[in-house]
């Protein structure tokens, strides 16, 4: 029985559209999808295996890690470090780069990782997944350093999220427009059932961790405050608010019908100037959602236009349908 597209079939078929392809790139991304299919078996598998809760170590950023953070990093290494496809890698979750051991080959890419986005959530079943990017390590270079990872969004060769949810999820672009494939345990293939997802231009729908509001920058108030104010406010339209805590679940949910996600800037915590890692989360995710027709802003400037100053660097996020985007990133200029 045919079951559809496989991710597989789609890699390369895009492949074929580009002159002098090696084919390196096609085997990167087949195995980052293997990683990914064992990181969906141990999220669903969770307590039957004994991996939910913290593993009481911190990870580079200060934050308590949970079991799975661990597990899963380890995933995408093993997965991705013997083929001679990468140059080297870097995580969230490790202090710095992580190069390819002496025993394997080297190849001309460099993959950037977040192994469990939204782990927090992982002990309460909510959705989480695997984000990461790709660039191209520069030319001459053997032993990649951090400063080569330090290359602005705009250099990303593609971007993905997978989604563990109540199905499995693979959201991927190569710079030519997004595409969404399932996962059909059946055959254990990931298959197109989302061909060329679009951001609508326009929302009544708002993503924001309300709590924090006492901490916002006037912009980014103005702007919620007038969702809030609905049909009697200035908007002249009532509006609905998300929070999921799991940036693959809001941006998947923005990509099938719209939506604007914000994790603004705010004096919470003055020595941060942002929640969501430039590399790991901020650049990949803006990639895909201007891919798919969306914006993505720190609330001055464009997201994947930013020179990164360090791996673990951290930027405000506003991204989603472009309209709303645009008129938050207008505040800021009025501002």
């Amino acid at each position: 029985m045919h079951i559809g597209t496989t991710i597989t079939q789609f890699i390369i078929e895009e492949q074929r559209h580009i002159q002098g392809a090696s084919g390196d790139f096609t085997s990167l991304l087949n195995d980052i999808v293997t990683a990914c299919k064992v990181i969906s078996r141990s999220v669903n598998q969770g307590a039957l295996i004994g991996v939910l809760g913290t593993a009481g170590t911190e990870n580079v950023q200060g934050e308590t890690q949970k079991k799975l953070d661990i597990i899963t990093n380890e995933v995408m290494i093993k997965s991705n470090e013997w083929a001679g496809h990468c140059a080297a890698m870097a995580s969230e979750e490790m202090d710095e780069i992580y190069p390819i051991p002496a025993n394997y080959p080297k190849g001309k890419y460099l993959l950037i990782f977040d192994p469990l986005d939204g782990s927090s959530n992982i002990d309460v079943n909510i959705s989480v997944g695997t984000i990461f990017s790709i660039l191209r390590c520069p030319d001459g270079v053997k032993e990649p350093t951090e400063k080569d990872f330090l290359q602005p969004g705009t250099k990303q060769v593609c971007a993905g999220f997978a989604l563990y949810g109540p199905s499995t999820m693979m959201v991927l672009t190569t710079g030519n427009g997004v595409n969404g494939f399932t996962l059909d345990t059946s055959v254990g293939e990931f298959v197109l059932t989302h061909p060329n997802m679009k951001v609508p231009a326009d929302t009544r729908e708002f993503a924001i961790n309300a709590s924090n509001m006492r901490f916002w920058e006037a912009p980014v108030k103005r702007y919620v405050d007038e969702c809030l104010a609905g049909k009697t406010g200035p908007r002249k339209q009532d509006f609905n608010m998300r929070w999921v805590a799991s940036m693959v679940a809001e941006v998947y949910r923005i990509l099938t019908r719209g939506g604007i996600f914000m994790y603004p800037r705010d004096t919470k915590d003055p020595g941060k100037p942002g929640k969501l890692r430039l590399l790991y989360e901020a650049n990949p995710m803006s990639f895909i959602v201007e891919q798919a027709g969306g914006a993505s802003y720190t609330g001055e400037e464009r997201i994947m236009d930013m020179q990164p100053q360090n791996l673990h660097q951290r930027v405000p996020v506003i991204l989603g349908s472009k309209n709303e985007v645009e008129k938050v990133v207008a505040y800021h200029k009025g501002a």
